[in-house]
């Protein structure tokens, strides 16, 4: 399966030569070959040459894009020449389609300013830039102001586009779980559900003793308690977990898996503590970290907006991403930190993963009522962290998100535990608090916080914090 599909928009302009249309043509297709991306784009038969210039033209495009816009993830702007801004900008209306856009212009060659070859794309792209934000466009721009399409530049620039698309779309159509209650004491994890939904963010709730009652009812040799109980042995080691604790952790699988199923639901977030272990004995911190691991974000302490911060980054870098707490200082380093959790992680992150007993909540709960909490360590590499907030009082979604790195500094503790460092960490620690951010974090082994503050910033319009490393 490609990694995207975009809508393609050559633009051309009647005097300029129409082989520069047909090179970019060329160019666009190897280029989607190499990356493995899908061009929804009109063939040389179409248009002129395949490009756009005419209101006719943008029809024809139009009409293809309305045909594939549930293939659609976003619109690349090609500009070999000077191109037609306003045919661009109204092909991109009558599509109908409200995906992020990139801007791309080819640069001129010092040695080919003749009329067979000059390209004037350099100030073409400012004209069409102009009329997008006339006809009321966000758009994105490559790193620099005329690229090639085949340099490393262009590639890196439409790796980040490709990202910022998965974050935008997904986000503007998720579906979100929510498992129970909030903790009571955690004022810290309120959000609002109409502030989400005025965003496309939908959150469907359930009692957890709904949940704890279907699963108390299965049967422990229902059959499908049998597969879900070889799935957890297989996802970690859970020697020295009691089988009864496991078989509660296989019922209980089950019946969240269905519910999320039955509701198309993409994330959840749930109440892991203090119910789940007074009244079914276990800890479902292994279920949430399996659900992680497969993509289906699962978020601690019923955090809708953290949940919401976890699938954002996994939109972005299509690997699995978890919530943690910005948990304690590392020794006397400024810039570094412990991130931590009892814990839920997802396996990606904790190649030692092993079941084990959230030795914390047992101090109050008992040993024998907190199996299923995962522990493990992160070792050294890219971070990427972010937080989204409903900022319920001034009526919207305000976020933060930066880069730094895992370390494989010592760190003797238990739990799902890394060692970070950030650059500039106080500034951000100063950040979190004035702004009154909650303890809680998401976080991904990767760097894709540029895409995921242009998704938030240019084409959600939420508020952004993009940490500096200065």
């Amino acid at each position: 399966m490609a990694q995207a599909t975009l809508a393609v928009i050559i633009g051309n302009r009647d005097f300029f030569p129409d082989q520069l249309v047909t090179e970019a043509r060329n160019d666009i297709q190897k280029l989607f070959q190499e990356m493995d991306l899908e061009a929804v784009m009109l063939d040389q038969t179409q248009g002129k040459n395949g490009s756009v210039e005419t209101w006719a033209h943008a029809k024809e495009a139009a009409d293809l894009f309305r045909r594939n816009r549930d293939l659609i993830d976003g619109i690349l702007v090609v500009l070999p020449n000077f191109g037609d801004e306003k045919g661009i900008a109204d092909t991109i209306r009558l599509s109908g389609l409200n995906v992020p856009i990139l801007v791309q212009a080819y640069p001129d060659d010092l040695d080919q300013f003749n009329v067979e070859r000059r390209r004037d794309a350099f100030c073409g792209k400012i004209s069409v830039c102009n009329n997008l934000r006339q006809y009321g466009y966000s758009f994105s721009l490559t790193s620099l102001h005329t690229v090639h399409p085949l340099s490393e530049s262009f590639r890196k620039d439409l790796k980040k586009f490709v990202s910022v698309c998965h974050t935008v779309n997904g986000l503007r159509k998720a579906r979100l779980g929510a498992i129970g209650a909030r903790p009571g004491n955690f004022n810290t994890v309120r959000f609002s559900e109409k502030l989400l939904e005025a965003e496309g963010i939908s959150v469907v709730t359930i009692d957890l003793s709904d949940v704890l009652g279907m699963a108390s009812r299965i049967a422990d040799d229902d059959a499908r308690v049998t597969d879900k109980l070889a799935a957890i042995k297989g996802y970690a080691n859970s020697e020295g977990v009691p089988s009864a604790s496991l078989v509660r952790m296989a019922k209980l699988g089950v019946v969240i898996e269905d519910w999320m199923a039955r509701y198309d639901l993409t994330a959840s977030a749930i109440q892991c503590w203090n119910s789940v272990q007074q009244n079914y004995g276990i800890n479902v911190c292994t279920l949430m970290s399996m659900m992680s691991n497969q993509l289906m974000p699962s978020a601690c302490e019923v955090d809708v907006t953290g949940v919401v911060s976890m699938y954002a980054l996994q939109l972005a870098s299509q690997t699995p991403s978890a919530l943690v707490d910005w948990n304690n200082n590392y020794a006397d380093d400024p810039n570094k930190c412990v991130l931590f959790h009892c814990g839920n992680w997802a396996k990606s992150f904790l190649p030692d993963i092993k079941i084990a007993t959230a030795e914390i909540l047992a101090t109050t709960l008992g040993t024998e009522n907190t199996y299923g909490a995962v522990a493990g360590r992160v070792p050294s590499g890219p971070l990427t962290f972010a937080r989204v907030s409903t900022d319920d009082v001034n009526g919207m979604i305000r976020t933060y998100v930066g880069e730094g790195m895992f370390t494989d500094d010592r760190l003797d503790t238990f739990g799902a535990r890394a060692v970070v460092e950030i650059p500039n960490f106080q500034a951000l620690m100063q950040h979190i608090c004035l702004n009154g951010y909650e303890h809680h974090a998401a976080m991904s082994a990767s760097h894709v916080a540029d895409a995921v503050a242009e998704a938030f910033g240019r084409y959600l319009n939420w508020e952004v914090y993009h940490h500096s490393c200065a």
